[in-house]
């Protein structure tokens, strides 16, 4: 399980991970234009969202990615704790709102219970075209075959397809699936990816994965060309 952390206050934001990160995978984030960036590319499975931030405040990064159509549970932890803020943030799609000074086992009782409730709403396959990936046994399935995916496999090609409109750079592919791997190069996500288009291939889909030059890449219906023009 993946939760981002979204707070300014650096000391702060590394001991909330410190609490969560016994039972959840952290990214901490520092300002709301890149938190509104990473929570809606939708590779996190919660948050943890400030409401003062540099940049784009909590409450428009939260309407923000809500409009986007992202369902990542999000927790509200903050100094502002009148009633009118408590309202406001839970009708801009906060799941819970929490003051600072917090109760280390009352954030994690919240964590677990908006994450298993949102488990609850979630499919258990995400479908695209005439594939499907099965988010229980990392099964991706075509109209005839289906093909086992390893860890990584799986991680980004869920990525792209809740991404499926979008242009997913290297980078975020990279940050998201290999973490803080030192070790981990650009190079990773394009080996990957001829893998799951040698996979793709195999299940005779009309999927497949496009790379936009410079930019990353994005999951097309049909034949999108691969790396045709593209580059990698």
């Amino acid at each position: 399980m993946r939760v981002l952390i979204v707070e300014d206050n650096r000391r702060l934001a590394e001991s909330i991970r410190d609490i969560l990160k016994h039972r959840y995978d952290c990214d901490i984030c520092g300002d709301g234009d890149t938190g509104c960036c990473l929570l809606a590319e939708g590779s996190y499975d919660a948050a943890v969202l400030d409401l003062m931030l540099p940049g784009m405040d909590g409450i428009t990064l939260l309407k923000a990615v809500r409009r986007k159509g992202c369902s990542v549970p999000v927790v509200i932890l903050t100094a502002k704790s009148e009633i009118e803020d408590r309202v406001l943030g839970l009708e801009s799609g906060a799941d819970y709102y929490l003051t600072k000074p917090f109760d280390m086992q009352e954030l994690l009782a919240v964590m677990k219970t908006i994450i298993r409730r949102r488990g609850a709403i979630l499919p258990d396959c995400l479908e695209f075209g005439n594939l499907s990936l099965n988010q229980g046994d990392y099964t991706l399935r075509g109209p005839e075959k289906s093909i086992q995916l390893g860890k990584k496999e799986y991680d980004i090609m869920r990525i792209l397809m809740i991404n499926r409109d979008m242009v997913v750079s290297k980078e975020t592919l990279l940050s998201k699936v290999w973490g803080n791997d030192g070790e981990a190069v650009e190079n990773n996500v394009e080996i990957y990816i001829s893998f799951l288009r040698k996979k793709l291939e195999f299940l005779k889909v009309d999927v497949s994965i496009l790379t936009i030059r410079k930019l990353g890449y994005r999951m097309v219906e049909g034949n999108g060309g691969g790396e045709r023009g593209c580059g990698k």
